[in-house]
């Protein structure tokens, strides 16, 4: 990121502008994304993808650990031939006295180029220390005949070097936060080029080759200033485009389902001694109210006891289970009867919680821990809302085949 490094001088903050360094790491973040093998990059589920690149492209400021910082010193000559207040006759070769080196070394963390990179305010007096692996080192050589208060020395260098990590910080700051989206916008914008290439390929009627010097994986370049992550686990293999959901359509059907919620709520004697298949009717009946059916077919048909499917073609592109609130191990289970369905690579799902009689904050806090100690779990899905939760999961023995889990308590009259 930071390119040659001049360290021979010792000082600090000035080889180059972190500015331009930043704006070189988000270029490479996107040269990154431009190399990738097309069904490398097709075949990775974008979040994942993003999740990576920030990782990787994202900087890591410094910060000077004061309460483990340490001291030595050893006896060693001293070079004093540019003391003007030395009597010397040649001042063109060293002169050296009996002296002593303290050196105090403070470990920090973050990426150690950032001591050689400019901010956008900087001083024209920079400071001076030398760097070796995770600590600065300063260093004072003092003749034994004029002996110097190196504790204010070192607490004046180190309150100029805070100055300037000080002034480094914004422009990190300011970077770590548009990188998901830069890398959000990169993955989009391959993405959607890849397929319509793929769609112009195919219109053609004439079989595809692939060329004999393609890539079959991709090497990561070697980075130096932290560990690098490794890309997500992902098939080189020809990529096959398949049916799903849109998101539009899919946070649509929940607010027919959340509607129906709402019925539920109103007219609660209604549906008080309903199980949960009859309920399911219900849920069912709105939704096929609001889509139209293939042919004669339903959109949304039964599969099941308890479960409401959308289907195209041999796979689910939208799963639903309705279940009362039996505690986190049968909760667990519904989540393993969802994963037992086969759907295309983005799956949308929903389990439609019935709860009769526990407090609702109870409930949502089971429903999490299941959903994060499951084995299939990937990440939480920010999706505000009062007595509901998203996930997404993998599909068992496929990590990039994603289903969106999202779940709904409602409350059933007792």
């Amino acid at each position: 990121m930071f390119g040659t490094i001049d360290k021979s001088k010792g000082l600090l903050f000035v080889t180059h502008d972190l500015d331009h360094s930043i704006r070189l790491t988000l270029q490479k973040m996107r040269q990154e994304v431009e190399g990738l093998d097309e069904n490398r990059l097709l075949n990775t589920p974008p979040e994942d993808l993003k999740r990576y690149l920030v990782e990787k492209y994202g900087i890591t400021p410094i910060t000077l650990q004061r309460d483990q910082w340490y001291a030595d010193h050893e006896d060693v000559p001293v070079d004093v031939r540019h003391d003007p207040m030395r009597w010397i006759d040649d001042r063109s070769r060293p002169v050296m006295v009996a002296g002593e080196r303290v050196e105090v070394r403070i470990p920090f963390e973050g990426e150690s180029e950032l001591f050689y990179a400019k901010a956008n305010t900087y001083s024209l007096n920079p400071p001076r220390a030398v760097i070796e692996k995770n600590e600065l080192v300063l260093r004072y050589d003092t003749p034994a005949d004029q002996p110097r208060d190196i504790r204010a020395l070192v607490e004046q260098t180190l309150e100029e070097i805070e100055q300037h990590l000080g002034w480094q910080r914004p422009m990190i700051n300011a970077h770590n936060q548009n990188l998901p989206a830069a890398a959000e916008q990169s993955i989009h914008q391959r993405r959607e080029r890849l397929l319509a290439q793929s769609q112009r390929a195919e219109a053609l009627g004439i079989p595809i080759r692939r060329r004999a010097d393609a890539p079959k994986t991709y090497a990561l370049p070697t980075i130096k200033r932290k560990a690098v992550p490794t890309l997500p686990p992902a098939t080189t293999a020809q990529f096959k485009p398949e049916p799903a959901l849109a998101m539009e359509l899919y946070e649509h059907i929940l607010k027919v389902v959340q509607d129906m919620a709402l019925v539920m709520e109103r007219s609660p004697e209604a549906f008080k001694a309903m199980n949960e298949e009859a309920l399911r009717q219900h849920f069912l009946v709105q939704l096929n109210g609001q889509f139209e059916g293939k042919a004669t077919a339903e959109t949304f048909n039964m599969g099941g006891k308890t479960d409401i499917l959308l289907r195209e073609g041999d796979r689910n592109v939208f799963i639903a289970e309705c279940k009362f609130w039996k505690g986190p191990k049968a909760f667990g289970e519904a989540i393993d009867q969802l994963l037992g369905y086969a759907t295309w690579r983005d799956g949308k799902t929903a389990i439609l919680v019935f709860n009769r009689g526990t407090e609702t904050s109870t409930v949502l806090t089971g429903i999490d821990a299941v959903a994060k100690a499951h084995g299939n779990f990937k990440r939480a899905v920010t999706w505000p809302h009062e007595s509901g939760v998203r996930y997404v999961l993998h599909s068992s023995g496929d990590k990039n085949r994603e289903l969106v889990l999202t779940v709904l308590v409602f409350h059933v009259p007792i």
